[in-house]
């Protein structure tokens, strides 16, 4: 018995030994792409600072130039549109996959496009990227970003109630992902998920926005909140956009063998840590 609680032991330390080991290789080859990943968010809230305090902030002649906020909003949410597609249509977007955001990859790894370790990583730096780009836009822009009408950019639920911002954050991100799901599949449209993606920030922005502040994204919602200290409905903007991502990817399941990997925009002349059969690939 002793002997083989020896072995036992000496088991269950060789595969801890093992899993350190790949976690260890992971980040020594693939910290490249996680480093983009966190740039990619970082880029996203500064972007977003700067349009909000554009067409918001009080020392901004837009609120006087254009007097409906419905038209500032579509404003905003076209340039972040096009922030979107020009984040993921870039070299380096195009070498991580593009997903700034943990909903994302949680829902590439119920789909089993993308290894585990990676995904942990990928959601550390969406957390990280996200929060510094917010440090930064506040050290370039300064107190415009704490003004009411500007607010961090935080996310936060409207008029509607919990509920409907509940409801709405569900909604929207189980749509983005199913819409980026069914391009990505189809060899002929694929390369225009960039495009849907991009295209439907724009429209969630504009029209969604006043239900629920149009998160999608946990760890953009977090760099706002530790930006403004306002953690009171955090938890909807935690849940609801993982579910609904959950929720698609879960549809999916059966159409996954058509999925090429986790990246939104693949292909083979930039390296994929992703998918087998990129001539690229490096040592999994």
């Amino acid at each position: 018995m002793p002997k083989q609680k020896q072995r036992s032991g000496e088991a269950n330390h060789s595969s801890r030994d093992s899993q350190a080991l790949s976690v260890r290789s992971a980040l020594s080859r693939h910290w490249p792409e996680y480093l983009i990943e966190a740039w990619g968010l970082g880029m996203f809230m500064i972007s977003a600072s700067m349009f909000t305090c554009l067409m918001e902030a009080s020392a901004s002649p837009v609120p006087h130039l254009i007097a409906n906020p419905a038209y500032r909003r579509g404003l905003i949410g076209l340039a972040m549109g096009l922030t979107a597609i020009g984040l993921i249509y870039s070299p380096w977007g195009r070498r991580s996959g593009a997903h700034f955001n943990p909903a994302v990859t949680l829902a590439f790894l119920t789909l089993g496009k993308i290894r585990l370790v990676d995904a942990g990583f990928y959601m550390v730096a969406h957390f990280f990227g996200g929060t510094l780009g917010m440090g930064l836009a506040l050290s370039l822009i300064g107190p415009a970003l704490a003004e009411p009408r500007v607010n961090f950019i935080a996310t936060l639920p409207g008029a509607a109630g919990i509920n409907t911002a509940f409801a709405a954050e569900f909604g929207i991100a189980m749509g983005l992902m199913v819409s980026v799901l069914q391009v990505m599949r189809l060899a002929k449209l694929s390369r225009y998920t960039g495009l849907i993606a991009g295209s439907l920030v724009a429209l969630f922005i504009t029209f969604e926005a006043p239900l629920s502040g149009m998160s999608m994204n946990p760890a953009r919602s977090f760099a706002s909140a530790i930006a403004g200290h306002s953690w009171q409905h955090f938890w909807l903007y935690c849940t609801a956009p993982v579910l609904g991502m959950q929720t698609a990817a879960l549809c999916f399941l059966p159409l996954r063998r058509y999925l090429k990997c986790a990246k939104l925009i693949h292909r083979s002349k930039h390296r994929c840590i992703h998918c087998e059969d990129c001539k690229t690939v490096t040592a999994r």
